[in-house]
């Protein structure tokens, strides 16, 4: 048998379940799971049927009865699902069987899923990329021999003589690593051009060749004992041969602005980064690299100096060596005399004159620089300033039309000779006059580092008040200008005497000697007008 409500054919005409007048469901709520209150009405009306009828027709209406209430919610009663574990809480029993076939199937289905044991794959142990540059083997001579018996000071020199030689292996190493992987690489894949490379690298594959004879020379005087004997004669015979740096240095100025230049290419950056990032370059660039034999070269004073220091009075290198050490120190100076006029050539060719009368005839004169670069004027622009050896220039930096770097003249250059240099004590506003020293009493940043340039004599120009980037930056400068001051009025008293003895004019020796003594003059107190306030 089997209970069915009464408007069952209506109930199957509607898209959802209503139940009849005065039926009453305890666990009924709407669709937001509030209980409601249930109208009495007149009771169910209930028939009995005894024909079995089909359980599967049952089993799909009130399974469509259920979906289609959940598709459109709505004030309507529905039964809530919030707590139901299985379809048996939300489907009224009808019948039995139907009722059991129904939790037959609710076992089955499973909302959870059951545990799988995960097995993780081994990891593949990965190579750790070195972050730290190849370091030099750290080797000393005592750790090439087993035993010995010599005193603290012998030691000492054979450890400076095995320093030297070292450094004449690792030298080699570095330039045949330099052609190896940036010259060739670069002209295979034509990065750059051949003429561009060899203007960047110069003369870098003569030194190989100058640097492995001395090796030689030095490996072929170590003992059974590994101990070397006499090593001045040596070197006193083979310095001569360092005469090529002068060429090989005096190109690295155009070299460097070249470099710099090529640098901005994308294919240029992009494979002189990777060479960087490798484990080979040791974190150096290719400038470094480049830069490695004048590093050397200037290093030879000072071992020859450590190997003196070590030799005993009765050794046979005692004689030699203070030769050797002259000889050494010539051909460094030699070789910063000729790269210091090269350097000034090429930054004087670089100038570019807004009025034909800022050529100074100083300028072209002059042989090198004392040092250059960037200092700021009071207003805050950046200015390039060149102290060339005979005069004091003011430039903004600029590029030609091809991307290199010029230097636009900025105001009158002062010829050394002729400047008065001025310490500005720090807080002392640089500019008295102006609108925002009024306001801030000369206590802003912007007068620290500070120092002032005048010309004196005729061609007196407006001073020009110069910031440094820092302290140190600015005692550089101030020094730099009075050694420049000095030399100049010193060599323009000079020419001005010589030109006293070769003229016959009674006049113009009268004029020449009123210029000299004006001239020695303001030397001596030249050095009032410099000291520091």
């Amino acid at each position: 048998m089997e209970v069915e409500e009464a408007g069952e054919e209506a109930a199957a005409a509607t898209t959802s379940w209503c139940p009849l007048p005065g039926e009453v469901h305890p666990s009924v709520c709407d669709h937001a799971g509030k209980r409601k209150q249930e109208q009495p009405g007149p009771g169910p009306v209930i028939r009995i049927i005894e024909d079995d009828e089909d359980d599967e027709e049952e089993d799909e209406m009130m399974m469509c009865d259920h979906m289609k209430d959940t598709e459109e919610p709505c004030n309507k009663r529905v039964k809530p699902v919030a707590k139901s574990n299985s379809l048996t809480g939300v489907i009224t029993p009808a019948k039995t069987s139907a009722f059991k076939r129904i939790q037959s199937i609710s076992r089955s289905i499973s909302f959870r899923t059951e545990p799988r044991p995960v097995t993780l794959a081994p990891l593949r142990p990965r190579a750790k990329a070195s972050s730290f540059p190849r370091r030099r083997n750290s080797q000393c001579w005592s750790d090439t021999v087993e035993s010995h018996d010599l005193t603290a000071k012998e030691i000492k020199r054979q450890e400076v003589i095995y320093e030297l030689t070292q450094g004449e292996r690792q030298l080699i190493d570095d330039l045949s690593l330099v052609k190896k992987v940036y010259y060739e690489p670069m002209l295979k894949l034509d990065i750059m051009t051949e003429s561009e490379l060899g203007q960047i690298f110069g003369t870098l594959d003569s030194l190989i060749p100058l640097h492995e004879d001395l090796l030689e020379r030095l490996e072929g005087l170590r003992g059974s004992e590994k101990t070397v004997g006499e090593v001045a004669p040596t070197l006193q015979d083979w310095f001569p041969c360092l005469d090529a740096y002068v060429t090989y240095c005096c190109n690295q100025v155009g070299a460097k602005a070249l470099l710099d230049l090529k640098k901005q290419e994308k294919r240029v950056e992009h494979f002189l980064r990777l060479c960087q990032e490798s484990s080979f370059s040791r974190k150096l660039d290719l400038w470094n690299f480049l830069d490695l034999p004048r590093s050397r070269l200037v290093k030879y004073p000072l071992l020859l100096k450590e190997i003196q220091k070590c030799t005993p009075v009765d050794h046979p290198d005692e004689e030699i060596l203070p030769d050797a050490l002259e000889l050494i120190q010539s051909i460094v100076a030699e070789v910063n005399t000729k790269t210091g006029e090269a350097e000034c050539q090429f930054y004087r060719r670089g100038l570019f004159y807004l009025e034909e009368g800022q050529r100074l005839p100083e300028i072209q004169l002059s042989r090198f620089l004392y040092c250059h670069g960037e200092l700021k004027s009071t207003k805050g622009q950046k200015l390039h300033v060149f102290l060339f050896e005979l005069a004091l220039v003011l430039t903004r930096p600029g590029e030609d039309k091809v991307g290199g770097q010029v230097f636009h003249v900025y105001r009158q250059p002062l010829p050394n000779a002729l400047i008065n240099l001025e310490e500005i004590p720090d807080g002392e506003a640089s500019g008295g006059s102006s609108f925002r020293g009024a306001f801030t009493g000369g206590n802003d940043k912007g007068s620290k580092n500070c120092f002032r340039v005048s010309s004196r004599g005729r061609s007196k120009v407006h001073p020009y008040s110069l910031q440094a980037n820092d302290s140190f930056s600015k005692q550089q400068w101030i020094s730099c200008l009075r050694q420049a001051i000095v030399h100049s009025r010193d060599k323009r008293a000079q020419t001005d005497r010589s030109q006293l003895s070769a003229s016959p004019d009674p006049a113009l020796s009268d004029h020449a000697l009123c210029h000299i003594a004006d001239l020695n003059l303001g030397s001596s107190t030249g050095k009032a007008d410099h000291t520091c306030r």
